[in-house]
């Protein structure tokens, strides 16, 4: 009597056994599957893992022909519990799979390399199968694409669709007008998992719940189904065009840059303007010019000569795929879809090694890709790590920006003692400055360079002042930027000598902290006019409380001297500031007088006055 046939996991998923079945060599056999080779497909395809549909349609294929009597199916062994099957990396499921070969004498099948050595050291009649090769034959997908077009979009329940065009011109189009079933979009996945069995150029990229990422060539197919999307959806894009990178507006400049040696770069633009285009060309130069190149990719679809090798993040990792990099030691490395805390931080890292890193962000101006620098690299790091920006717009070079490290007093500043290391970004063309980033207090700032004597900080100065004088003025105070260098602030009569202080020891700390020269002013309001006439012009306010202030709005009477009622009196006088806001620290003896009164029923109201 012929001895029982137990295959393992890959021989299941592999169609192994039904094949051979279809070709009489298991013909009344009996063929035995161990429970935890069903455990581990259940688990797979829980996590929408095709794997695991392959191997679960096979075990039904196998049910099917010894209900024909083709064969004897039987299910044995122990179900793994829930600890096991997460351990089925280490071979725990293996191991119980074999115990069922070796409890039965049965014979071992299976497409597991490491599987068949193990299993024939333990003393098993072991058969190893390769996956068997069929002829490459076309995709069905490939029937949606054209010359132009750039992506494919397939969902159950929607019309087919496409992008077509060319760089920074494309268009989104209907492919027919019937809706396609999740039995087609089932189907086609299908294929392609097929496919990239057998492509020596494909391979699964990432596979999670519900989401998966396959590379066939140039071609990236993203499968997409619930719980991860609302519905079976694929997504197949591929490049349509590759483009010399001397046909790029400023290649001979950038190619000067380059040859000075390793350098920072940032190719930054839009989501479809040709970023990648753009770096598989500069990729190519660069490997023209003796350079070694390295790619950090994810997934890995630039297409650029096979002598330049792409890296996919290292078990899940670009950390670790960036620690090989070092040891590999290239000219420099591409770093596509540079996006988040640590892809930023891995670049820095692999910069102020030594190696030239070019990486592709997504910014839709081009002091957007070194705005997304900030606080994930130290300010005075960034020139280090980025000395050039480069900005592509519908395939086109449309900007190059230059970044450089000074020390100086920031445009609009002119105090010595307001010097500090600045980040200038100048244009590469003109080599005029367009912004420059400093701290400024506890800001980082990235301010514009006037070109038309405007002073773009003083916006910036006055709030900085407003937050210094609130530390010694309870009431409300306006702020008047004079000069550059010197501001007056304006506070009731009963404030002035603490802001002052004895012997100006206050006001010589707070000149100090900002750099600025302040000029202390008092305001003393009529209060001569009758009762009775001022109540007639009286206005009501809108009240915000905040947690520090209470505020009262009388916008249309910025700068100009109010008086405050609280229910049928006055209550105190005060100059209206440049936002139409007047603002009373909650700790003061009036603030807490004005909410009291509030609460009680009684409406605030504001009328302007005169100066004596």
């Amino acid at each position: 009597m012929a001895q029982p046939l137990v295959p393992d996991t890959s021989a299941v998923i592999d169609g192994r056994v039904s094949a051979k079945i279809k070709a009489g060599e298991l013909k009344g056999r009996r063929i035995v599957v161990p429970e935890a080779v069903v455990a581990e497909l259940e688990a797979q395809a829980n996590h929408g893992r095709e794997i695991g549909l392959r191997g679960l349609d096979e075990l039904r294929k196998l049910s099917e022909m010894a209900k024909a009597g083709k064969i004897e199916l039987e299910y044995v062994g122990v179900r793994p519990n829930l600890d096991q099957i997460k351990l089925a990396g280490g071979g725990e499921i293996d191991a119980m799979i074999r115990d069922v070969a070796l409890e039965l004498g049965a014979s071992f099948l299976t497409s597991d390399q490491v599987q068949s050595r193990v299993a024939a050291a333990m003393g098993l009649d072991v058969e190893y199968v390769r996956p068997q090769r069929e002829a490459i034959k076309p995709l069905t997908l490939e029937k949606y694409f054209t010359e132009d077009t750039l992506s494919v979009h397939l969902k159950e329940g929607a019309v087919p669709m496409a992008k077509r065009g060319k760089v920074g011109d494309f268009r989104l189009v209907h492919l027919g007008e019937r809706p396609l079933s999740e039995r087609e979009l089932r189907d086609l996945s299908r294929e392609i998992f097929e496919r990239a069995k057998v492509d020596p150029d494909g391979y699964v990229e990432m596979e999670k719940m519900g989401a998966t990422i396959i590379q066939l060539g140039p071609m990236r197919i993203a499968v997409a189904k619930p719980p991860f999307s609302d519905g079976h959806e694929i997504t197949a894009v591929r490049p349509v065009a590759r483009v010399d990178f001397d046909s790029y507006r400023h290649s001979a400049e950038l190619k000067a840059r380059l040859k000075e040696g390793q350098r920072g770069i940032l190719i930054a633009g839009p989501p479809g303007s040709g970023k990648s285009t753009f770096a598989a060309g500069l990729a190519e130069y660069l490997l023209k010019c003796s350079y070694v190149v390295k790619t950090l990719e994810s997934p890995r679809d630039l297409q650029v000569p096979p002598e330049i090798t792409q890296y996919a993040p290292l078990e899940g990792s670009m950390e670790a795929s960036a620690d090989i990099l070092l040891l590999v030691r290239p000219d420099y490395t591409i770093y596509d879809e540079v996006r988040k805390t640590r892809d930023f931080q891995v670049f820095a890292d692999m910069r102020l090694a030594g190696v030239g890193m070019i990486g592709v962000v997504h910014a839709n101006k081009p002091i957007d890709a070194l705005q997304r620098l900030l606080g994930r690299v130290d300010l005075g790091m960034i020139p280090q790590v980025v000395d050039t920006v480069v900005f592509i717009e519908r395939g086109e070079v449309t900007r190059v920006l230059d970044v450089e490290f000074v020390v100086k007093v920031p445009s609009g500043m002119v105090e010595a003692d307001l010097a500090r290391p600045v980040i200038i970004v100048k244009d590469f063309e003109t080599g005029e400055a367009e912004y420059e980033m400093y701290t400024y207090g506890e800001e980082i700032v990235v301010m514009p360079v006037s070109k038309s004597g405007r002073k773009p900080s003083w916006d910036l100065a006055m709030r900085e002042i407003e937050k210094e004088i609130s530390h010694h003025v309870r009431g409300p105070f306006n702020v008047e930027i004079i000069t550059d260098s010197s501001a007056v602030i304006h506070v009731p009569q009963d404030e002035a000598a603490r802001v002052i202080g004895k012997a100006g020891k206050n006001i010589d700390q707070i000149e100090k902290a900002l750099g600025m020269h302040i000029d202390v002013r008092t305001e003393q309001y009529n209060r001569t006019e009758q009762y009775s006439s001022r109540k007639a012009d009286l206005i009501a306010p809108r009240i915000e409380e905040t947690a520090k202030h209470l505020i009262i709005w009388a916008e249309g009477h910025e700068g100009r001297p109010v008086e405050v009622f609280v229910g049928e009196e006055p209550g105190f006088t005060a100059t209206v500031g440049r936002r139409g806001d007047i603002r009373i620290s909650k700790s003061s003896a009036m603030a807490k007088k004005v909410i009291k009164r509030m609460k009680a029923g009684e409406r605030i109201g504001v009328r302007e006055t005169a100066l004596d």
